[in-house]
């Protein structure tokens, strides 16, 4: 099992390395519409799932609910999803890999999460919940994933 704090620290980590690494192979222009773009649409829907009452967060620091590590996390998987798509594709079909990548991502680390109690949904929504993770989390990342890639076409 892995520490809340360390978990925190290296989901910052992942973040920050894959914004230097933006910064040293992408435009500015490119790098903060992906970065801040991406940051603050992640933040936003993170809000509006605990503020739903959907989710509950027990990793802090937090702003209005949100540990901010989320906002690394978001970004820096997906940046990498991006990457990794981009060298099969370009542009809109790059971005849906992508999103598909992250997405496949989080299959695989959300049940982790849950388990070790970084968090928990509390939602009772009906529907599918493989491993304690509901469907709407699914959802959730594919389009917010394809909405931060998507930043990066659009500043191009």
């Amino acid at each position: 099992m892995t520490d809340g704090r360390t978990f925190a620290a290296s989901t910052v980590a992942l973040g920050l390395i894959a914004l230097a690494h933006a910064a040293l192979t992408w435009p500015l222009r490119m790098t903060l519409g992906f970065f801040v773009g991406g940051a603050t649409v992640a933040f936003l829907a993170e809000a509006v799932v605990i503020r739903l009452g959907w989710l509950e967060h027990h990793v802090g620091p937090k702003a209005l609910g949100v540990p901010l590590y989320v906002i690394f996390g978001w970004t820096g998987v997906v940046y990498v999803a991006f990457r990794l798509a981009l060298l099969v594709a370009e542009g809109w079909p790059a971005v849906a890999l992508a999103a598909l990548l992250a997405t496949g991502y989080d299959a695989l680390s959300d049940p982790r999460g849950v388990a070790e109690g970084f968090w928990t949904y509390t939602d009772d929504l009906p529907g599918p919940r493989p491993a304690g993770v509901p469907w709407w989390n699914t959802v959730g990342w594919l389009c917010i994933s394809a909405v931060t890639a998507g930043f990066a076409v659009l500043v191009r």
